[in-house]
């Protein structure tokens, strides 16, 4: 059934027109895109403060916090926000410490870091590794948790929507980092008006339900009707502590998993790679900012439609095909009880945030490949024209793998810890070879091989630790992801101390980067941004803990 009415087709056309005629428009006003590396993967200079924020939320932001996240709301409340909210604090940090040294050093893609303060090994590996990571889990999750939202919402065939979807964000893509970062401004206020208004809306039926009129009521009763869903803390023994277990939010895997996505990961960094200094901080500051809008417009729909579950609406709605409750179809329900125009803005909406991180994953992806294993491996002598192609038939391909592979995701229950679980596997080396690449001069080629070749093995090794131990006759409990993660970056951290400590080569190791401490200096205004956000940060988990 085609839930979506002319007038929503409509406000959905102008969206589409507007974003494509931009973009275009942005291309055609430096045609230099078609043939310089730096223009087309970085945009380099071409960047304001706002849009390298805008660009950071827009291309983070995607169906696995409007689906995922929403559906994590619905099934164990609040708590999911910490991945929000850490991320506005983690941002701080990588503004202060990591943009510095990576502009310092004249840093353009992360395998591009580990090369110039390692070797070509560490950097081939972590590579490899990115690819495999971005294509088979974020890229191919981004698209089925937009398609299975726009199925629900507008009654498109799965198969028809990813293709669909694939086929707008390549068309981004392909202008390159500019067309990307200026349409990801559209996009980020397409998709925070729109997330507002389903917020809105949901809080109105809760209040509406409850017998007490008012959006602020709506508000307030969701913590009476689900106070369950108000703690941002698990202790040992609750049901959700093997997601988010207890003070690994505040002293553990949450900073390992926030610190290596916002400061070690292309996909992101790639942003603020083009800009200076100051220019690069602010605009990771506004993002900071935003980060702590990003609940309000996911977490609290989610845990709205669980009131509402709770009081006998959407009964059919959440429940799937065997019979037990689909969290993560949470928000496209709320979706479908959107009044004509408005269901039009929230399609828009919710398109703008699939298409802007497919764009900005693929563009990540494409840089990657093309700078790090194409020129290094294939043709070292490429023209910087046929670099651009490579890189424009790379984000084809990726698309490709990634609409196979899609529908294979329909058997998970939660995807966004699907992504969280699976991108960990990689996180804590990565952050380790990083951390100790930054401010240990004498960290050496053979300790980061050493956490680039073991930490899949380690956190395989933990994620089974259970069975593992079974076999031994000892019983074990499984081991939470985030402690996992935690647990994976120490033990790299270890092995790459130990590793450079017995290493001959540490005592004369001349890859360390250029670093001056006056990088570190911040403004005034900085400093007070910051205040502010960590402030926020400390009275919500006050109020909420």
């Amino acid at each position: 059934m085609n839930h979506l009415q002319p007038a929503d087709y409509a406000v959905f056309l102008l969206y589409f027109i507007i974003v494509s005629g931009y973009g275009y428009w942005i291309y055609r006003r430096r045609k230099s895109a078609e043939t310089n590396t730096k223009d087309f993967f970085l945009a380099e200079g071409s960047l304001t403060w706002w849009a390298i924020g805008a660009s950071l939320i827009a291309s983070n932001i995607s169906a696995e916090h409007f689906i995922g996240m929403a559906g994590s709301g619905f099934a164990m409340g609040l708590a999911i926000s910490s991945y929000e909210w850490f991320a506005a604090a983690v941002l701080i940090v990588v503004a202060v410490y990591f943009i510095p040294i990576y502009l310092k050093n004249r840093i353009y893609t992360m395998p591009q870091f580990l090369a110039q303060r390692y070797n070509d090994t560490v950097s081939t590996i972590l590579a490899i590794f990115w690819l495999v990571v971005y294509v088979l889990v974020n890229l191919t999750s981004i698209l089925y948790l937009g398609a299975i939202a726009i199925e629900s919402l507008a009654g498109i065939s799965f198969t028809t929507c990813t293709i669909g979807l694939a086929l707008f964000a390549i068309f981004i893509t392909l202008g390159g980092m500019k067309v990307i970062g200026y349409t990801d401004v559209i996009q980020v206020v397409v998709l925070i008006t729109g997330g507002l208004v389903v917020t809105y809306l949901a809080l109105q039926l809760v209040a509406d339900k409850v017998g007490v009129p008012g959006v602020w009521n709506g508000l307030l009763s969701l913590r009476t009707h689900a106070d369950s869903h108000f703690h941002m803390y698990f202790p040992e023994g609750h049901p959700h502590y093997s997601v988010l277990p207890g003070m690994a939010l505040v002293t553990g895997g949450m900073w390992v998993n926030n610190l290596s996505y916002w400061g070690c990961n292309q996909y992101i960094v790639q942003r603020a790679l083009g800009a200076d200094l100051k220019t690069a901080r602010s605009g990771i500051l506004f993002a900071a900012f935003l980060k702590l809008l990003i609940p309000l417009i996911v977490v609290i729909p989610g845990i709205a439609a669980y009131v509402l579950y709770q009081n006998g609406t959407f009964q059919e709605a959440m429940t799937g095909s065997n019979g037990a409750v689909r969290p993560d179809n949470a928000y496209p329900v709320l979706m479908n009880l959107l009044p004509t125009g408005m269901k039009g803005l929230a399609f828009a909406a919710l398109t703008a945030a699939v298409v802007a991180s497919l764009a900005g994953k693929c563009n990540s992806i494409s840089t990657i490949f093309t700078l790090d294993i194409y020129k290094k491996f294939f043709d070292k002598d490429a023209s910087e024209q046929k670099l651009v192609r490579v890189g424009r038939y790379a984000v084809v391909v990726a698309f490709i793998i990634a609409i196979i592979i899609a529908p294979m995701l329909r058997s998970f229950d939660q995807v966004y810890q699907y992504i969280q679980e699976y991108t960990n596997f990689v996180s804590p080396g990565v952050f380790a070879i990083f951390l100790l690449g930054f401010f240990w001069k004498r960290t050496t080629t053979r300790a980061a091989l050493t956490a680039a070749i073991l930490s899949i093995p380690l956190s395989v090794l933990l994620k089974f630790w259970a069975e593992v131990m079974g076999l031994f006759g000892v019983e074990a409990a499984d081991i939470p992801f985030l402690h996992r993660t935690m647990w994976v970056f120490c033990l790299d951290v270890a092995l790459m101390v130990v590793v450079t400590l017995t290493d001959p080569a540490s005592h004369h190791n001349e890859k360390g980067l250029e670093i001056d401490q006056k990088m570190f200096k911040v403004t005034p205004s900085f400093i007070a941004g910051s205040a502010i956000i960590l402030t926020i940060l400390a009275v919500l988990y006050t109020n909420f803990w």
